[in-house]
């Protein structure tokens, strides 16, 4: 497998509190798994984690950090760059070092070290394209990620997905399940919620929203967003602003 950040990670986020500031964070369901790197205590220690994929939004306030850098990988990429099947990291937060063993304690301290975010990026990056050269993909991680393509795109149905890919619903939930996080049925509503809120943030026609984002009606939109947020979409809006992944 080829190296390059940018095929397997779709976003990099880098937050910074206030001294003496808790950092608000939303991870809302999307799934997605994103790897993690804290810096605590005015620098002195860190850590690293893996944020699996979330069935249900969750909302905490972390307190002491002083940066955290934020990888969100591409759906079905994480499986063969961690080198553990994405749903062991459903709804968990899990140092790397439980993953990776003394080799994700070492490389906290390598990103401790650094002295700016483009070193950060190549250090994790070289990191990561080693456990990739250690390990094989299977072919059901790449299924996955063209479920995911056809997901994302115009298609709602899994049955029609499985069908486009010429495999059965089961074998597609397995594989899915195995290099996602979630079943392609969960992942299908984290894509309507998803287009909900991108809408929402130039419209407050929830009508048309729950419309344009594949939901029967708006009551479906509301009572989706209760599941898996815990709130209603204009409750969701309302709260401060925190840095969501």
């Amino acid at each position: 497998m080829t190296f390059s950040l940018p095929r397997f990670v779709e976003d990099v986020r880098v937050i910074a509190p206030a001294a003496g500031r808790a950092c608000h964070v939303d991870r809302l369901p999307d799934g997605r798994t994103t790897l993690v790197f804290r810096v605590i205590e005015r620098g002195r220690k860190g850590d690293v984690c893996v944020a699996g994929p979330r069935t249900r939004a969750l909302f905490k306030d972390a307190t002491g950090i002083a940066r955290a850098v934020m990888l969100q990988f591409k759906p079905g990429w994480s499986a063969s760059l961690l080198g553990v099947a994405a749903n062991a990291l459903t709804d968990r937060i899990i140092p790397l070092e439980d993953i990776w063993g003394r080799s994700g304690g070492d490389l906290c301290y390598e990103l401790l070290a650094a002295r700016s975010l483009p070193e950060v990026l190549d250090r994790l990056s070289r990191a990561i394209a080693l456990r990739t050269r250690q390990a094989s993909e299977p072919a059901s991680a790449r299924l996955a990620r063209r479920a995911v393509h056809l997901l994302e795109g115009d298609e709602v149905r899994v049955e029609s997905v499985a069908e486009r890919l010429g495999v059965t619903a089961r074998h597609l939930r397995r594989a899915f399940t195995e290099s996602v996080g979630i079943g392609p049925k969960e992942f299908a509503r984290t894509v309507r919620l998803q287009r909900a809120l991108r809408m929402a943030a130039t419209s407050k026609d929830w009508a048309r929203i729950a419309a344009d984002a594949g939901y029967y009606d708006q009551a479906h939109l509301i009572a989706d967003f209760r599941e898996l947020v815990g709130l209603t979409p204009g409750a969701f809006l309302k709260r401060a602003g925190g840095t969501v992944y």
